[in-house]
């Protein structure tokens, strides 16, 4: 599975909202796993959305042939566009599914691997964070990502504020030394988004 993760500078807010509800129209292509996002926290104006694909050659179908016309519609409503891809590594969760309605937040991570620790950095996710997050009330499901060098897409995703907040407090220092996580990184940046239903195709 692939993830495409967009993140907008916003500058009309209403219009990008009523915009971002078209793009429904992605239900209707070869490939499509389904999409979602929302509002950041912490920036005001910050979009991010969260699109996934079976794999490569859907995605670059889609994008050869129907986007242009679907983003059009889009133009205006934004000042800055970002957009990484990244391939599937591991579930947080077992059995990840791109499924957003019953999600109130998202967390994510892009975490910038030092060359020669990306397998090192893997297994961390998948023996120290990985079950710690499983385990953790109010995580539903979550993706671990890689893009084509040393970076790494950590999106989770939580029934409620409340919830993530708890874990954020009692865990995460906790579970970064274990994981040696400071020996790993060069660095990570996030943010946590409140997410939008109707943005959910």
């Amino acid at each position: 599975m692939l993830v495409k993760w967009i993140r907008c500078g916003v500058v009309d807010r209403p219009g990008f909202d009523r915009a971002q509800r078209r793009w429904a129209a992605l239900r209707e292509q070869p490939g499509f796993c389904g999409q979602g996002g929302g509002w950041s926290r912490s920036q005001p104006g910050v979009a991010h959305l969260f699109g996934f694909w079976d794999g490569r050659r859907s995605y670059d179908a889609f994008m050869a042939g129907p986007h242009d016309g679907i983003a059009a519609g889009q133009e205006g409503t934004f000042e800055m566009l970002g957009a990484r891809l990244f391939e599937h590594r591991l579930d947080v969760k077992v059995g990840f599914q791109p499924l957003f309605a019953d999600a109130d937040l998202l967390r994510v991570a892009l975490c910038k691997v030092r060359p020669g620790h990306a397998d090192h950095f893997t297994l961390m996710q998948q023996r120290v964070w990985n079950p710690a997050m499983a385990g953790s009330p109010g995580m539903l499901r979550g993706f671990f990502g890689q893009d084509s060098g040393d970076d790494f897409l950590v999106l989770s995703l939580w029934d409620t504020a409340t919830e993530h907040g708890k874990y954020r407090e009692t865990a995460v220092s906790r579970l970064s030394e274990r994981a040696e996580l400071d020996a790993d990184v060069l660095s990570v940046a996030g943010d946590v988004v409140d997410v939008v239903g109707a943005w959910t195709v």
